[in-house]
């Protein structure tokens, strides 16, 4: 799993790390990473948003273990992560609170295959390199779940996802779990590998949200509020055909990768305005709420030894910020 005894280690020092009362003075810190909807935020950074709504913001960019570690560590006051691994966090001795979704996977989570493989049951008793307990497992398990497979069908080996690139060339690994662009690498990799199950095919599964530490929150709750107003402007002006193209060159260039591949990725992850974010934060079960979502991540993580124990999935969510907007 993402370094889960890091977490636990992290959370000890988090104590001393981190001041509840940080002055007001000083930037909220906000770790992110390469994943297509939090890369957005890249164009309200270039365009000077926060600044004009009265906010200072600092944005750290990480690999994404590194960005959960740091959380945990207190180095910084939120981090973009899935609404699943929040709670991995959580577990670990990392709180954190979901105040906003960015997303929802709609194809860029993905598990694939080398060639000759086409679905997931070619995948029995084969060995499936991803981060061990965390999205991407989450990810094939429910589509082994879907295809009356268990869970012993395969073999997963534990890769950090930006790895699995490489892992993809070791002849003993027959499939990666990664998220766009690293998935798209992985399948340079190895050319005529494809996707065999993807986040597409379970809308929903996985939400993208900003998760922010109690402290902070309480302590500035006022900025963190000016902070999401800014979101429904980055949206806007990525789905505007007239500016999407100047958003995709800022988003590409933070990724590092060409502007004609990286739209593509946008079709993958479903970006959500404030209002369409509002309407997932409804308690309910299913794949259409954050509380239902979490609580199929929170019973898989029991289930998979990746926690001990279930989590209070309410005590992870604030929507308040977001439905006031």
């Amino acid at each position: 799993m993402r370094s889960l005894m890091r977490f636990i280690r992290a959370a000890s020092l988090a104590a001393l790390a981190f001041v509840p009362g940080v002055a007001a003075a000083e930037p909220l810190k906000v770790g992110y990473s390469d994943w297509p909807g939090w890369v957005a935020w890249q164009v309200a950074i270039d365009k000077g948003w926060f600044k004009e709504a009265g906010v200072d913001v600092q944005f750290e960019w990480f690999d994404y273990s590194a960005s959960m570690e740091a959380f945990g560590a207190g180095k910084i006051d939120a981090v973009t992560v899935t609404n699943g691994d929040t709670l991995v966090m959580g577990a670990g001795g990392s709180k954190g609170v979901m105040i906003m979704l960015t997303d929802y996977s709609n194809g860029n989570d993905m598990i694939v295959g080398k060639p000759g493989l086409k679905t997931l049951k070619d995948l029995k008793g084969k060995k499936v390199g991803l981060e061990s307990g965390l999205v991407e497992h989450l990810l094939i398990l429910n589509g082994l779940e879907k295809a009356g497979m268990k869970d012993t069908d395969v073999e997963i080996v534990n890769v950090k996802t930006n790895d699995t690139p490489q892992v993809f060339t070791d002849a003993a690994i027959s499939a990666v779990g990664a998220w766009q662009p690293v998935a798209g690498q992985a399948m340079k990799a190895a050319p005529g590998a494809r996707p065999l199950y993807t986040s597409a095919d379970q809308p929903g599964l996985i939400y993208d949200v900003v998760t922010v530490s109690p402290a902070s929150l309480a302590a500035r709750k006022e900025d963190w509020a000016k902070f999401v107003a800014v979101w429904d402007k980055v949206v806007a002006f990525i789905s505007d055909p007239k500016t999407q193209g100047e958003a995709v060159k800022m988003m590409a260039t933070r990724s590092g990768v060409p502007p004609e591949e990286y739209v593509r990725f946008l079709k993958g992850t479903k970006l959500l305005s404030l209002a369409d974010g509002a309407k997932v934060f409804k308690d309910a079960d299913g794949f259409g709420s954050l509380y239902g979502s979490s609580r199929y991540a929170d019973a898989f993580n029991v289930k998979f030894g990746v926690y001990k124990d279930a989590q209070d999935v309410k005590s992870y969510i604030d929507p308040s910020i977001a439905q006031a907007h």
